[in-house]
């Protein structure tokens, strides 16, 4: 196995579980996987799995595949398709439909070898097969290494919304291995840095200066630096998620920034021709443009972020030609998790690394923002 992988713990009592982070770990998968197995299940694992995958991406679950077999295992692989469009219940009942024939019981383990959709939908699987089987995330991008890979939320789209239906359910470990980035698209990779600038606004203002001080080494996808970002990151949601793990007490509401706006606008699109990280971070500067309104922040907050935004080639604004009503934006918003009897909640800072939740916005400021 290749030497030091990076070990960042999640501290949840009996739900605890590692991030292993480390380059060319797949091919160690059976040896990382099995005994991380074992403590989730008080016990040894069956050795049997079914791993959930995509097409773009069957390269790295064929690793995970055969390091498995090669430990004898039995494994049944699963494709779905590629895309947002696949976090839905028509590709769900098709994998249950596979877990039925291969007749899956609650030792058997869902492993999630691909970027968040398949860590979504493969998560909810998990979650609700069999009320609850054993869960595994490799996440194959850098969105899915710093976000949906970590803190056990799972869930699908509604076609009116993103991820309405969904359930917490935590994996037993998470393996992230950074050589699965030299394969993303350019417009992949940056989708995924778009979150990774966000910890910095939310929670850690040298953080994000020293993204601001990486540019050039994020640009060229520097593999120490980037081993470095997801190391951090991870901790930060880590740090975050231990203190608030089923959104009781508002915490965990801070990842959210910027996801207000941009949830909305991916489901306006259609979930597809705005990836999440590009919807992010468009979100992310209307956000801070609100909180400028509203006067939690002056407009040199808002600049830095548009600032690094650019520098890492994401969008800022909408793309030209991509225009809603302001009135269908509001509506796709009142149905966002953080909404409370249809008023909208918002995520913005009031410094660089620190954000809060605001639930007395007013509608009119709202919709000046978006008119902007």
């Amino acid at each position: 196995m290749p030497a030091d992988p990076l070990i960042v713990p999640v501290s949840l009592g009996e739900r605890s579980y590692e991030i292993v982070i480390g380059t060319g770990i797949l091919a160690a998968a059976a040896e990382l996987i099995e005994p991380r197995l074992s403590r989730r299940l008080s016990g040894r694992p069956t050795r049997t799995a079914a791993i959930v995958t995509d097409a773009n991406v069957s390269q790295h679950a064929e690793a995970v595949a055969l390091s498995l077999q090669s430990a004898g295992w039995n494994v049944e692989s699963i494709a779905i398709p590629p895309g947002e469009k696949s976090k839905s219940q028509e590709v769900v009942a098709s994998i249950y439909d596979r877990l039925v024939a291969m007749h899956a019981d609650r030792r058997t383990a869902i492993i999630a070898v691909g970027g968040g959709v398949v860590g979504d939908s493969a998560g909810f699987v998990a979650a609700t097969y069999n009320r609850g089987l054993p869960f595994v995330q490799v996440p194959t991008t850098l969105l899915s290494d710093v976000d949906s890979s970590v803190g056990g939320k799972v869930g699908i789209n509604h076609p009116q919304a993103k991820n309405l239906i969904g359930a917490f359910h935590q994996p037993a470990t998470v393996l992230i291995d950074t050589a699965a980035l030299t394969t993303l698209t350019d417009r992949d990779y940056r989708s995924g840095l778009a979150e990774v600038v966000k910890y910095g606004v939310i929670l850690d203002a040298a953080f994000f200066e020293f993204l601001e001080q990486s540019v050039a080494a994020l640009n060229r996808r520097d593999p120490a630096v980037l081993q470095q970002v997801i190391a951090t990151s991870c901790r930060l949601k880590a740090y975050v998620v231990e203190r608030d793990e089923f959104e009781l007490t508002g915490l965990r509401a801070v990842l959210n920034y910027g996801h207000t706006f941009g949830h909305a606008f991916e489901a306006l699109a259609n979930y597809g021709e705005l990836l999440h990280g590009e919807a992010v971070a468009i979100g992310m500067v209307y956000a801070s443009r609100l909180a400028e309104r509203l006067g939690k922040i002056d407009a040199s907050i808002t600049a830095r972020q548009v600032r690094l935004l650019d520098a890492l080639h994401l969008p800022t604004k909408l793309p030209a030609g991509m225009a809603f009503a302001t009135e269908e934006v509001i509506s796709r918003m009142r149905l966002d998790k953080k909404a409370v009897a249809g008023r909208m909640r918002f995520i913005l800072p009031t410094r660089l690394g620190h954000v809060e939740l605001f639930d007395d916005v007013p509608e009119s400021d709202v919709l000046a923002v978006l008119s902007i």
